[in-house]
């Protein structure tokens, strides 16, 4: 059981079911578990699913780079709901298994700096120097790289808060489904002094 326990679907709202369902039956989610707890947030549900639909599409960087960066990046986060899923047709094995290694793959040039810059900002983010700037741009615009940088800390604090939930977990959760944790806040939350 993820550390947080999913909210049971006989038990969420109509707008998170039917994200879930349609979600997970058109193949835009590998598992519903992440998107169960998301739900404790009603609108951060609504607001993952809307950037989850737009995803790729009118990208500067193209939806097989976009989708190449989601991949590799949960592959540093160790989701594995996101490892297992595919969202753009051109994205083979031999590509996902590029990600792990890509200097002697198949991947484009902006593939693999993309690649690069996603390996670096999650690991070593003050190798991100001028000369890999450079490197960049000798293949995105300054606009590209704008979105790649974006792309890529998106992806990456995402995939790495879903890897927190242990959302495959065995344990018992650390916190129970409880309808009252649903679009709540504790109401004796801590006064800011001015």
């Amino acid at each position: 059981m993820p550390r947080i326990e999913p909210i049971p679907l006989d038990e969420l709202g109509d707008e998170p079911r039917r994200i879930i369902e349609e979600g997970v039956a058109d193949g835009t989610y590998a598992t519903p578990i992440p998107l169960q707890i998301f739900a404790y947030r009603t609108m951060q549900l609504q607001m993952t699913n809307a950037a989850r639909g737009v995803m790729g599409k009118h990208s500067l960087l193209g939806a097989r780079i976009v989708e190449l960066i989601r991949i590799r990046s949960a592959q540093l986060g160790e989701c594995q709901p996101c490892m297992q899923s595919r969202k753009h047709d051109s994205i083979t094995d031999e590509d996902v298994a590029c990600l792990l290694s890509p200097g002697g793959s198949q991947l484009t040039e902006q593939e693999r700096l993309a690649v690069k810059f996603l390996n670096l900002l999650s690991a070593d983010h003050h190798a991100i120097d001028d000369e890999m700037y450079r490197e960049l741009g000798t293949v995105f615009t300054a606009a590209q790289i704008v979105e790649l940088g974006f792309t890529c800390a998106n992806t990456m604090g995402v995939h790495r808060f879903i890897h927190t939930l242990d959302v495959f977990g065995t344990s018992p959760p650390v916190i129970a489904y409880s309808q009252d944790q649903v679009d709540s806040a504790y109401a004796e939350a801590p006064q800011l002094s001015t």
